[in-house]
């Protein structure tokens, strides 16, 4: 798995939570070890104090993808840099299941998955591969959906960074609502001309 592929740790775990519509999705062990990935380390390590923790790392995470989205890059990265700092990862390299042409192992890095608790080892690799990305691609690639009253996170990876929305559907949705709100004006305009025009 390439690094900034763990970014997507990130942007599932701020999106469990929709606050804007008080929904989240975080509320039962189920529901971390579905998070996690059915048979991985961290969720076989998931227990029920995983929820409040992950909750915390929630927030901490939403807040750099807000800052981010805001412009405010310094605060994003100092934000980003206290979960490194917090969550540490150790890199390997590892060659499984991935073979050139020739039959040799195509070597890469992969994040050791050494962390006592459920919560440390997802934070520890959403924050890492938020990083990767950050410093890939700048921080203007850390986005909050732009669609009200959606405020999930996403990852830009377009070319021309012009992503404002986290799905096709948000984006259909604002497209919609800004065209309904065009017609509703000019329908205004057009009655207000007609009652102050002389006639």
């Amino acid at each position: 798995m390439e690094l900034a592929s763990y970014a997507e740790y990130a942007v599932r775990l701020v999106n469990s939570e929709e606050p804007a519509r008080g929904t989240d999705a975080l509320t039962s062990l189920d529901a971390v070890r579905q998070l996690s990935g059915a048979g991985t380390r961290t969720a076989s390590m998931a227990d029920e104090a995983d929820l409040p923790r992950l909750r915390a790392v929630r927030a901490r995470l939403r807040a750099v993808f807000e800052a981010a989205s805001e412009g405010a890059e310094t605060q994003a990265v100092d934000l980003l840099n206290g979960l490194l700092v917090e969550y540490p990862v150790s890199p390997v390299v590892s060659g499984h299941d991935l073979l050139d042409e020739e039959g040799r192992p195509r070597w890469h890095l992969h994040l050791a998955d050494s962390a006592a608790t459920a919560t440390a080892s997802y934070a520890a690799l959403a924050a890492m591969g938020l990083a990767m990305h950050l410093t890939s691609l700048g921080a203007d690639r850390l986005g909050i959906c732009q669609a009200a009253p959606c405020r999930n996170a996403y990852l830009d990876t377009s070319t021309n960074r012009s992503r404002r929305y986290c799905s096709d559907r948000c984006a259909t949705r604002a497209n919609v609502a800004a065209y309904r709100a065009r017609k509703r004006q000019e329908s205004l305009t057009t009655a207000e001309q007609e009652v102050t025009s002389p006639g």
